[in-house]
């Protein structure tokens, strides 16, 4: 575990800011599987097209963070990036296709679940090392 990884959102957005590349590794770490998920298991995207997803939002997360107005609020930022993107996404594919039927309801839960997972991991990166360390097993 880096000590990148104890350091709230905001400050580590400070320190991507700053030039930071160990902060910046840690920052996709920390939001990697969260875009993934909203992708796959949130708008339900073919795994190529999620991953395309995943590195526009990565890219304009790098070369947008200066617009980020509340460092603190980069987790909705990204989400709201990611949710745009993968819209965007869907609008393409339907141009080139028509699209199956999805059930809204059940993304909406998933949704839920996903937020319910990040809080999670949030919380558990408040406790000591030796503790972090057995939850992760």
């Amino acid at each position: 575990m880096s000590a990148l990884d104890t350091l709230t959102d905001a400050e580590l957005v400070r320190r991507c800011r700053e030039g930071d590349a160990e902060a910046w590794n840690t920052l996709v770490e920390r939001f990697s599987r969260y875009v993934y998920a909203i992708c796959v298991k949130g708008f339900r995207l073919k795994e190529e097209d999620a991953e395309d997803v995943f590195q526009d939002v990565f890219t304009r997360v790098y070369t947008q963070l200066d617009k980020l107005r509340d460092d603190a609020a980069v987790r909705p930022w990204i989400a709201q990036l990611t949710r745009r993107l993968c819209l965007d996404s869907i609008a393409r594919s339907c141009r080139e296709q028509p699209a199956p039927e999805q059930d809204f309801e059940e993304s909406s839960d998933d949704f839920a679940e996903i937020e319910d997972a990040f809080a999670v991991r949030e919380a558990v990166t408040t406790l000591g090392d030796a503790c972090q360390e057995i939850l992760d097993r």
